[in-house]
């Protein structure tokens, strides 16, 4: 078995698309509502019209419904290939156009007789159900029976809808193989097969499982595979199911970055919510948001906080059930609700063109997790936003991240509130916790070497009414003099300092 990425160049077709086409001397037509506003359709989108495939007259009535003319990048390499019935591995983005990529092949082969003949696999629930409802949408009259089978939803429910036929099932792994021992789904049937989403599946542990349902589509007849990046074990497990694919690279690893705005901000912990209360005030009636947080606590803590503060904010995350995960996700595409709080995981499933603004409240561990993060605005060439709030632990992670995926993330301060806004809705806190060392002990410089070390030591123990634990070294310099005090009494020694005429500041760093 080859072992090594050279492999994919040399056994697999490589395709690369280029940033912008003008093949055809035509300019695209705004077509559906991710053009609409946005002054980057060039990078995403190409002069190809759906209209050059050989698609059926249903697809193409389905596309000119909803105003799709001209096929994206991912779009226009993956489809003519796929329409001749040979195995693809596409690289691209959420947010691409890549559902279409592989549905309007995947239901171009289908027929509606209510036997199963295509299965595609989602790592999410979430995003099973944005697969479905977004193919459901782009069928048109075609009359086929898609159906999702996930779990955490009635298993007897879906079983049945399944009995009364079904032409194309969109699922989740663990489901289908349970469906199958089961005997409501028949893995021999089906001759179009589809993996979306093969690298987020891996870092969920779903590979054993997905070989599993391989091994029985003994029917097999074309496979579409497409991820965001190849980690080795997805290129290995490609040459073991997939019968010489073309590689389709629409986007290098710069290119999967939104074209979008990224800042950074340097903040404590304590003034994170303070931050993030700006940035909500900025938006607009028709912005959506979706903060980050690392941890389920921190998006159940977010929602209480934030609610305390007037803002009307849901949170997802696993330990929900699915009905109230289906619900937040529904008020949320539908524009009911404006900003939701999630985990990694649990924001898979929320494909909104409308996210103008992304907040990092916690600085994801994993470097890829950032570019997933901010992949959910900037969608299809939108403007927007990327914030991510950076405490003195993560600088390290933060800069990996910036060099492991070329990003340009602007370093600055917390927003100004907008005009016509005179009060913080999130009142500031004083924080030093930032500039303290291991031990608590924040460093303060005054502009003097006037007094002694226990002149010093004297008048703050006095005025703060506490022992000499309190303060730390003592380094008079040549031109200022550094006092530590321990967090807990640093603010109230720089008012006391100050008021007795002593310049006195925070040593920041």
């Amino acid at each position: 078995m080859p072992t090594s990425i050279g492999w994919v160049f040399s056994r697999l077709r490589l395709r690369t698309a280029k940033t912008s086409d003008r093949d055809t001397g035509v300019t695209p037509r705004p077509g559906g509502p991710c053009w609409e506003g946005t002054d980057r359709g060039d990078k995403m989108f190409t002069t190809t019209a759906f209209s050059v495939w050989d698609l059926n007259e249903d697809l193409l009535a389905g596309l000119d419904s909803i105003g799709w003319e001209f096929a994206t990048q991912v779009q226009k390499e993956t489809i003519p290939i796929a329409l001749t019935g040979k195995d693809v591995i596409g690289q691209a983005r959420t947010g691409s156009g890549k559902t279409a990529a592989f549905g309007l092949p995947t239901m171009n082969a289908c027929q509606p007789t209510g036997e199963l003949q295509a299965l595609i696999l989602a790592p999410t629930r979430e995003l099973a159900n944005q697969v479905a409802e977004e193919l459901s949408i782009i069928q048109g009259e075609s009359g086929l029976n898609i159906q999702t089978v996930y779990g955490g939803t009635d298993l007897e429910k879906q079983a049945r809808n399944l009995q009364s036929g079904v032409d194309i099932i969109v699922g989740t792994p663990g489901r289908v193989m349970d469906m199958t021992e089961r005997g409501h789904i028949d893995l021999q049937k089906p001759t179009f097969f589809v993996l979306d989403e093969a690298d987020r599946m891996l870092d969920m542990g779903f590979f054993p499982d997905i070989m599993w349902v391989v091994e029985r589509m003994t029917n097999r007849e074309q496979t579409l595979l497409f991820s965001a990046t190849f980690p080795q074990e997805i290129i290995d497990a490609a040459n073991e199911f997939m019968n010489d694919p073309d590689f389709v690279l629409t986007n290098t690893e710069k290119l999967d970055i939104p074209p979008i705005e990224q800042y950074s901000v340097r903040i404590g912990r304590a003034n994170k919510l303070w931050v993030v209360g700006r940035l909500l005030t900025r938006m607009s009636e028709e912005d959506q948001t979706i903060i980050f947080t690392n941890t389920k606590r921190m998006v159940e803590l977010l929602v209480q906080r934030l609610k305390k503060h007037r803002f009307d904010v849901e949170g997802i995350h696993g330990d929900l059930s699915q009905n109230q995960r289906d619900k937040i996700i529904s008020n949320f595409k539908s524009g009911k609700s404006r900003v939701v709080i999630a985990t990694d995981v649990a924001a898979r499933g929320i494909d909104v063109d409308g996210i103008t603004l992304v907040i990092n409240y916690d600085v994801p561990d994993d470097v890829d997790n950032y570019v997933h993060r901010i992949g959910r605005t900037g969608r299809i060439g939108r403007k927007g936003e990327a914030w991510v709030l950076v405490g003195r632990d993560d600088i390290p992670q933060i800069n990996k991240i910036s060099a492991t995926h070329s990003l340009n993330i602007t370093e600055t301060e917390a927003p100004e509130l907008p005009e016509g806004t005179d009060r913080d809705p999130v009142k500031k806190q004083e924080d030093n916790a930032e500039a303290a060392d291991v031990f608590g002990m924040v460093p303060i410089r005054l502009n003097t070497i006037s007094l002694s070390k226990y002149a010093i030591s004297t008048e703050i123990i006095s005025s703060l009414k506490c022992t000499e634990l309190a303060i730390g070294d003592i380094m008079i310099n040549e031109d200022h003099t550094i006092v530590e005090v321990h967090n807990k009494h640093a603010s109230l020694a720089i008012r006391s300092l100050t008021a007795n005429g002593h310049e006195a500041t925070i040593v920041e760093g």
